[in-house]
């Protein structure tokens, strides 16, 4: 981004003469397309210095052990993780799940594009000014021509002073011109300059949500992408459970207004509450089938958290051994290991 501006700087610098003609063309109009665009490139070098806190406020939280005596202030963009990591860090370290995961990512992902949305309004003002100052232009040259014309006499004769009189005329007609496609080239050019600052904002910010979806999955130990598939399979379970179970009510209500309401015969008594019995039976094996497929569910997402923890803990005591090597490595003052180490 900074080699970026710094070209289009030399290259001003290069075509100042001829920049500075076009300027002067209307001076007001496209002064306030400059100063636009200037504004347009602080808001976009902005956008990717307000990352550095975040990116520094994140390493420290990694270097140190699980956040551990980090004093760092809460950085705002993260504002949310850090918070939620302060709260639930405990003696192995923070926990989260996918849930957890999955809501941070979206608030992180929000407010990145809300920064970029003044961005990329300012590229399209800078789009709209160009047009602006182009159909003014043409609206005085269009003007400027008609009063030349009509100021013209032919019938006097003196065809110098006539040519005088167009050349006067014209005067008026050419700074339209001069308008119109001055405010249309800073215009244009500033919506170009804009559009590949923001592009390169738009990179920095997808690195910085890139890695750090990474580092939180990590810290899940589950892949953030499969997540969605979990919770959707969970919540069908639930939905099957609550459908078994508002049909098994409505089946047991309907057996207790039947069996009020019949005074009659016993053979009929007897016919509909067997087929009442039939119905709450099913409703039974629905519900049972669905409260089965529940918990193989969990059991399922409890055998994938065991497994991790113990692949976390064999990691830790690994971890361990390497940095005790390294304490007496240290000890012995740089010397190699002694067998048996």
């Amino acid at each position: 981004m900074a080699v970026f501006v710094g070209l289009a700087g030399f290259l001003v610098l290069i075509l100042y003469r001829p920049i500075a003609t076009a300027f002067a063309a209307n001076p007001g109009l496209n002064g306030l397309i400059i100063g636009v665009l200037i504004l347009g490139i602080v808001l976009a070098v902005f956008q990717v210095i307000r990352l550095m806190p975040e990116i520094k406020w994140v390493n420290g939280f990694r270097l140190v052990d699980y956040g551990a005596g980090f004093d760092q202030p809460n950085p705002r963009l993260l504002s949310q993780l850090a918070s939620y990591l302060r709260d639930s860090q405990g003696v192995s370290g923070p926990t989260m799940s996918t849930q957890t995961v999955r809501s941070i990512l979206e608030s992180v992902g929000t407010r990145l594009d809300e920064g970029r949305e003044i961005l990329r309004y300012m590229i399209g003002l800078l789009v709209f000014l160009g047009l602006l100052g182009t159909f003014w232009g043409l609206t005085q040259t269009i003007a400027s021509v008609g009063d030349t014309i009509d100021g013209l006499d032919v019938t006097s004769g003196d065809f110098g002073t006539i040519f005088e009189n167009l050349k006067t005329g014209l005067s008026a007609p050419l700074d339209g011109m001069g308008t119109a496609f001055s405010s249309s080239l800073f215009g244009l050019a500033g919506s170009l300059v804009l559009g590949f600052l923001d592009l390169q904002a738009g990179q920095a910010q997808n690195r910085f949500y890139t890695e750090l979806e990474d580092w939180m999955s990590n810290m899940a130990g589950v892949d953030v992408s499969q997540a969605g598939a979990e919770t959707s399979s969970t919540e069908t379970a639930i939905v099957s459970l609550e459908r078994s179970v508002d049909r098994l009510a409505r089946q047991i209500a309907a057996q207790n207004q039947l069996s009020s309401s019949q005074t009659g015969s016993s053979t009929g008594s007897s016919a509909a509450s067997t087929g009442d019995q039939a119905a709450v039976k099913q409703s039974i094996d629905s519900l049972a089938a669905g409260v089965q497929s529940l918990v193989q569910h969990m059991r399922s997402e409890q055998q994938m958290l065991r497994d991790w923890v113990e692949d976390q803990g064999e990691h830790t005591k690994r971890l361990a051994t390497v940095m005790e090597d390294v304490s007496r490595t240290m000890s012995n003052g740089g010397r190699g290991q002694e067998p048996g180490e």
